[in-house]
């Protein structure tokens, strides 16, 4: 497991100097008025939420002119919007800045003969993204390993070493091949790994969920190398499609729905040639602990042991799109 996480201390430093700011204006104007501390605090606090209120109304404009997705509902979008709020706090203001740390890999004898898998994060997160996820994983004594992406803003072939890292690891600890599960930028990563070092070895398949396949609309605010890459349509995203054309990927699921606030229109998420799951509603971080989306995963596991052992494994109802 890694010992240092860059975006973890800028993640810090950005929960930090939120609190200083709520706390020298609530110093600065409950003297004077305690309504007015307060709603100081509810505009710093509100900040996030608002972004993500914007990024949802964008998404929605964008959807609603792509028949290959059920247009959001008003219910939705509110629902989402609440949701991807809750994440917001959850994971970029206590699990990822101070809680990266607290589930470790786990590569122990138990997971001997069982497939296990590799995690990687999305753009701007880092290992403590997945810490539900982990927790389940050791509970089942499955194997994994959850990665770090860094540098935070490199290209994105430059992660290829550290998949490769963490898939070799797996294999050695389990004897398989292993399963990689990618968020978001993650799911790019881990494509980015198969083109650079992947293609033509066993893996048990590839699991992508909110990942800009196609790239996506707001990738074109980033001045970022790996931002400007998942542009929507950019050349990289082109010529990572023409590498699978001449190497196919392994099977692959891709998770996706008509609400996700980052990545839309939502259909650039799917891949020709993929299971394509479309959850409806489900913003870009929810997404991923959606428990359509995470018990999918772990029936996927069990089919894939299942099948090398020859039995037949029920609990897979995809909802293709």
């Amino acid at each position: 497991m890694p010992r240092h996480s860059s975006l973890a201390r800028l993640l810090q430093s950005s929960v930090c100097a939120q609190l200083a700011a709520a706390a020298q204006w609530a110093a600065w104007r409950w003297p004077v008025s305690t309504w007015e501390a307060l709603g100081g605090i509810a505009v710093i606090a509100a900040l996030g939420p608002l972004v993500l209120a914007i990024e949802a109304a964008l998404s929605a404009a964008i959807n609603r002119s792509d028949a290959r997705v059920p247009p959001p509902s008003a219910l939705q979008m509110l629902r989402a919007w609440l949701a991807e709020s809750a994440h917001l706090f959850a994971a970029f203001w206590w699990r990822q800045p101070f809680r990266w740390r607290t589930v470790g890999d786990h590569l122990a004898a138990e997971g001997k003969g069982r497939t296990g898998v590799v995690l990687v994060h999305g753009f701007m997160c880092n290992r403590g993204f997945w810490n539900a996820w982990m927790r389940k994983l050791r509970a089942q004594g499955r194997a994994y390993v959850a990665v770090n992406l860094e540098p935070v803003y490199a290209p994105i072939d430059a992660y290829a070493p550290i998949v490769e890292q963490a898939v070799r690891q797996v294999e050695q600890c389990t004897g398989r091949p292993a399963l990689v599960i990618g968020h978001s930028m993650g799911g790019l990563a881990a494509r980015a790994w198969w083109r650079a070092q992947g293609a033509g070895r066993p893996l048990a398949g590839l699991v992508t969920i909110a990942s800009p396949h196609g790239g996506t609309w707001m990738g074109r605010f980033s001045r970022t190398p790996n931002g400007r890459q998942m542009r929507l349509q950019s050349d990289w995203v082109r010529e990572l499609a023409r590498h699978e054309a001449r190497h196919a990927l392994p099977p692959t699921t891709c998770w996706y729905s008509n609400c996700d606030n980052i990545v839309f229109p939502a259909a650039t998420a799917a891949l020709e040639h993929a299971d394509n799951r479309y959850v409806g509603g489900q913003p870009h971080v929810a997404l991923a602990f959606h428990p359509q989306v995470l018990q999918g995963c772990m029936d996927l596991l069990c089919e894939i042991d299942g099948a090398r052992q020859g039995k037949s494994v029920t609990g897979r109802s995809p909802e293709n799109s």
